[in-house]
């Protein structure tokens, strides 16, 4: 029996972080998968791919992530629980019927996994998909945890249901590829059989549909507002004078960062989880107790432009800041020793560093370029269409892997 169907509610496991979300959506019934795969995505998928071998589990590896998206949507529609899974540039490939199926809605719970790649480790951009929520009225949520990578999956389910709506699950590398103890709950049965009725007017969105769907999304909109204010995933800690705010793994480098200065008495932190809609009410909370706040967050300053905004409308005239301070930037991705610095920095906390580690006698490690899969089908493409064109045409890529054919032997691209 594959691992992640076996196991009892209360049981304490080591799961990747793709692993927990692939747990989360079994135990929240799902029935319905599909994926383009992409790093740092891709392990779900996989489970996924394997479950179906034994259960009656439907999924598939779609041709691109808008037919997957599509294929999904129409399952969802059709009253099936329903995943999809991608990396953040398949959104770009998946955004015209996303922002569609926001007005539509779903008749089952519907999960979307954008999984965000900062530092650019498989990628070609290093885009921020929180803004895919903000663009398209989607709900998000966002683990720091693979605890919180299985809970806010199956979470996800149940707020897609209530506000008959697909609801974002964003995740970043660090998440997904990090592994941690998850504690398993009970799988609820699957339900595989759907039904679609046809309703015009609900489903094709001509001018005079789409201005009664967009009324409705924003109802939707204040109803998961509400949700968001009252979600234990967004949680303010301590009662200190200082605040700290973080999303995601950021959130574990903070904490593990005042444990090491000795300084977590002197700060409120403010978590969020649920990140979009974004939760004012809980925000205001933690600004009426703090004179002073650094956010912590990878890539755009999303957070941090959200708490300025919060703060004008409550009238609170206070220091926010966050990129710009230390070496938080909107490069690449965070590590526990630049967050602990640029705390103390800003909070003007006594911290001597630690000492660098003298690598100066061990030689380099040997270069890994990045390389075509062992029986890659693009190889003899490649040397195919070489062989025709020759050495001086020039050759256009796309995204995906098939970049890989600018290295040698190969350089092409």
């Amino acid at each position: 029996m594959h691992e992640l169907l076996s196991g009892n509610p209360g049981d304490k496991v080591l799961l990747l972080g793709n692993e927990a979300i692939a747990r989360g959506a079994i135990e929240a019934g799902l029935a319905f998968a599909t994926a383009y795969p992409g790093t740092p995505s891709s392990e779900v998928a996989l489970n996924f791919y394997q479950i179906k071998q034994e259960t009656d589990l439907y999924f598939e590896y779609s041709i691109n992530e808008k037919v997957a998206l599509e294929v999904a949507a129409g399952a969802a529609v059709s009253g099936l629980r329903t995943m999809v899974t991608m990396k953040h540039v398949g959104m770009n490939v998946a955004a015209d019927p996303l922002m569609t199926l926001a007005y539509t809605g779903v008749n089952a719970g519907m999960v979307i996994l954008t999984a965000d790649d900062p530092s650019l480790f498989s990628s070609q951009n290093e885009q921020d998909n929180r803004f895919y929520a903000q663009l398209s009225g989607m709900p998000m949520l966002e683990p720091a945890t693979p605890q919180e990578a299985k809970d806010m999956t199956l979470e996800a389910f149940d707020l897609s249901e209530k506000l008959n709506l697909p609801v974002l699950l964003r995740t970043t590398t660090r998440i997904n590829h990090s592994r941690g103890i998850v504690i398993l709950g009970e799988i609820r049965p699957r339900v595989t059989q759907g039904s679609f009725k046809k309703d015009p007017f609900s489903y094709v969105t001509i001018p005079a549909v789409s201005r009664n769907l967009h009324v409705k999304l924003l109802k939707k909109y204040d109803q998961a507002l509400e949700l968001a204010n009252q979600s234990s995933f967004n949680e303010i800690i301590g009662r200190g004078h200082w605040g700290l705010v973080a999303n995601g793994v950021s959130f574990s480098y903070v904490w593990d960062a005042l444990e090491d200065l000795k300084a977590r008495d002197s700060f409120s932190v403010l978590k969020i989880g649920f990140s979009y809609p974004f939760p004012d009410e809980t925000v205001k909370k933690f600004l009426s107790q703090v004179d002073r706040v650094l956010v912590v967050e990878e890539l755009e300053p999303f957070v941090e432009e959200q708490i300025k905004a919060v703060a004008q409308t409550m009238g609170r005239t206070i220091p926010i800041r966050g990129k710009g301070i230390g070496r938080l930037d909107r490069l690449f991705e965070y590590d526990p020793a630049r967050v602990r610095t640029s705390i103390a920095q800003y909070f003007e906390l006594p911290y001597q560093g630690r000492a660098v580690v003298d690598l100066s006698d061990v030689p380099p490690l040997p270069g890994r370029p990045p390389n075509l899969c062992p029986g890659c089908p693009h190889r003899s493409t490649f040397y195919a269409v070489r062989k025709v064109a020759g050495d001086e045409a020039i050759y256009p890529t796309d995204i995906g892997c098939y970049t890989l054919g600018m290295l040698p032997p190969l350089s092409m691209a």
